[in-house]
C-alpha cells in the first residue's frame, strides 16, 4: 500500500501548494482511492499534477465530512475524473449531482475488497480503513467523533495498526501506543506531544509525504 498526502497545511515540496485542508491518495491492490479533496480545487489539481497522479485513475473517492476544507476540491476532481470513480459520502451530504455512482453511509460497509468506511458517526464524519497484512490502516479527516469511536467501529474488520490524517484536539494520546505508524496531519493540535511520546512511530505529514506500508 502506498499513501501520498496530496493536500495539507504544510508541504514537503516547494513545488506543491500548502493550504488549510486535507486529501490523501491511496494505491492499494490495483485500486486508486482519493480520501477527501482539500479546501481548494485549483490547488488540489495542481498538487496532483505535480505528483503525477491522474484524476481519471481514481476508482473510489471518499469524503469524510462536509466541512469546506475537506470538500472544497470535490467539484473539480469529479469533473476531471469524468464519472469513473464511485463516490462514497456520509449520509448527511446531499446535493452532489455528477455522473459518478454515489453511495451514502450511516453504518460500516466494505466498499471494495479490504476497503471499508465507518459510515457517518455522531452525524458529522466517517473514516476509511484498509486491510494490509491482516491489520487495518486508518485514514481520517478531522476525527471529530474521536479516535476511540473509529477504533470501535472498525474492530469487526481487524486491528488498527496505523493512522494517517487529522486528529483535531484529540487528547487520548495513550490510545496510539500500540500502533506501528502515526502520521498526524492538518488540524492535529497535539503533534508535538505525539512526536515526543512516539518518536519511533511518528511520520511528519505535509503535502508530498509518501508512506509505504
Amino acid at each position: 500500500m502506498k499513501l501520498t498526502i496530496v493536500y495539507d497545511n504544510t508541504t514537503t515540496d516547494s513545488n506543491l501548494i500548502a493550504h488549510w485542508g486535507f486529501s490523501c491518495f491511496i494505491e492499494y491492490n490495483g485500486k486508486n482511492i482519493l480520501f477527501d479533496t482539500g479546501g481548494n480545487g485549483r490547488f488540489l489539481i495542481h498538487n496532483l499534477k505535480h505528483l503525477n497522479i491522474s484524476p481519471e485513475s481514481m476508482d473510489h473517492i471518499v469524503v469524510s465530512h462536509t466541512h469546506f476544507d475537506h470538500i472544497g476540491g470535490l467539484s473539480e476532481i469529479l469533473n476531471a475524473n469524468r464519472g469513473k470513480a464511485s463516490l462514497h459520502l456520509p449520509k448527511n451530504f446531499r446535493g452532489v449531482k455528477f455522473d459518478n455512482k454515489i453511495f451514502y453511509y450511516d453504518a460500516p460497509a466494505e466498499i471494495d475488497k479490504g476497503i471499508y468506511v465507518s459510515g457517518e458517526i455522531d452525524n458529522i464524519e466517517q473514516a476509511l480503513a484498509i486491510k494490509e497484512n491482516g491489520n487495518l490502516v486508518l485514514v481520517v479527516g478531522c476525527s471529530h467523533p474521536g479516535i476511540r469511536s473509529f477504533f470501535k467501529v472498525f474492530k469487526k474488520y481487524g486491528q488498527i495498526n496505523s493512522i494517517i490524517g487529522g486528529l483535531h484536539d484529540f487528547k487520548e494520546i495513550e490510545l496510539l501506543k500500540d500502533l506501528e505508524t502515526i502520521c498526524p496531519t492538518h488540524c492535529t493540535k497535539f503533534k508535538n506531544e505525539i512526536s515526543r511520546l512516539y518518536p519511533e512511530k511518528y511520520i511528519e505529514g505535509g503535502a508530498g509525504t509518501i508512506i509505504k506500508l
